[in-house]
């Protein structure tokens, strides 16, 4: 399947920034594609829900937390193809939100300081975005 023929997949992510500038990793679960790789918490953008929308249900969904659309701030985006789909996924950043961040659905949880991500093995859409949340934070 070449580039042109593959769809194109729409997902939000959110650079979750604590007090002292750490950024909440999610461990995809097993049984999951890309399984025990650390991301960024969010999900597919449903059909009728902008980006924002999206970032403010999952992360309800699989963290316990609540935030606001806004408390999301842009910050970049990733353009990726994997093997059966483009995908195409904006990175939020979100400082204010309320509760405890909680994994909901199995996932590994860890609070990381930017420069270290490099530790964490990333799938290959997240991984590139690590630089600019250096640079940020």
């Amino acid at each position: 399947m070449n580039d042109q023929s593959k769809r194109i997949l729409l997902v939000a992510a959110c650079a979750l920034v604590d007090a002292d500038g750490r950024v909440l990793l999610a461990k995809r679960p097993e049984g999951k594609a890309l399984a025990g790789l650390w991301e960024f918490p969010g999900g597919k953008v449903e059909a009728g829900e902008t980006p924002e929308n999206t970032l403010v249900r999952e992360l309800h969904e699989e963290l316990a937390i609540e935030t606001k659309t806004a408390c999301l701030a842009p910050l970049t985006f990733a353009s990726h193809t994997y093997e059966d789909f483009h995908l195409l996924m904006p990175l939020y950043v979100c400082r204010r939100f309320w509760g405890t961040p909680r994994a909901q659905e199995g996932q590994g949880l860890k609070w990381v300081r930017p420069r270290d991500m490099r530790d964490y093995p990333m799938p290959p859409a997240d991984a590139p975005l690590i630089p600019f949340l250096i640079d940020l934070l």
